[in-house]
């Protein structure tokens, strides 16, 4: 899966003192071709690096070292972090995105995804609701990797959450969808950030967990619904029931 010729981004610093990673955040490059997006990411006038480099064949370049801060998230936040970068492993995967020809992530992508995923995520000790989009901890700046990303499909390898809706959390998906402030609140407890304006952060929510909103790349579904309301109740008793134990690791099953 990694390619043999060795390639090194020289945009990254030193994590925090005493920081390690535990959380994954994935991209998509949005830019014409991953030939550019890779030039990009190990450009030092660019400014910009991921730990990894995951091309249209499924193959990956380790571009910046774990232990290093690399320069992928920017001005973002997650459930208390501010330095998304300290805090975090970054994985760019190559797709044109919205302004260039959005387009599905090829299987190979998601294959070589999964497997780094869980290895990463074993290596680091990284809990599976700390894989996140960038969209989720930058609502207001950023919509990659964007709802072609199969989430659903990767929570089956334990990658990420994805809600398991049960009839208690549709019994109180009305309630919710007339409070907005308790949906807000549940929004933030989930790790996203309170300080964003409200409309944005559901967006970027439902760009995660409800991607059949998205008829098209520009549409932006703002209003809560009663589906969107059960995942939400869903999500929120998930990760309250992770967190009440060590979390698992990956092993990588379908």
């Amino acid at each position: 899966m990694f390619f043999r010729k060795a390639l090194k981004s020289p945009n990254f610093n030193e994590r925090p003192a005493g920081r390690k990673p535990d959380m994954i955040v994935l991209h998509y490059t949005g830019m014409k071709t991953g030939k550019a997006a890779l030039k990009r990411l190990c450009s030092p006038d660019s400014e910009v690096s991921a730990h990894y480099f995951l091309n249209e064949r499924g193959r990956v370049r380790h571009l910046v070292e774990d232990e290093q801060r690399a320069w992928h998230a920017g001005v973002s936040y997650w459930a208390g972090e501010r330095d998304i970068n300290g805090a975090s492993i970054g994985i760019e995967i190559v797709n044109p995105g919205h302004e260039f020809g959005y387009q599905a992530f090829s299987e190979r992508q998601i294959g070589a995804l999964a497997f780094l995923c869980c290895r990463l995520m074993e290596k680091h000790r990284i809990a599976p609701e700390r894989v996140v989009a960038h969209s989720d901890v930058a609502p207001s700046r950023k919509i990659d990797p964007g709802h072609l990303l199969p989430w659903e499909r990767l929570a089956r390898k334990n990658i990420g959450l994805w809600p398991e809706v049960e009839e208690g959390d549709l019994a109180g998906a009305p309630a919710l969808l007339e409070n907005r402030a308790t949906f807000q609140a549940l929004l933030c407890g989930y790790g996203y950030n309170p300080e964003v304006p409200f409309e944005d952060v559901v967006v970027a929510y439902h760009r995660h967990f409800c991607p059949e909103k998205f008829k098209s790349w520009d549409d932006r579904p703002e209003q809560p619904d009663i589906l969107s309301c059960a995942r939400l109740l869903a999500l929120s008793r998930m990760k309250a029931q992770k967190t009440e134990k060590p979390p698992g690791f990956p092993d990588g099953s379908s």
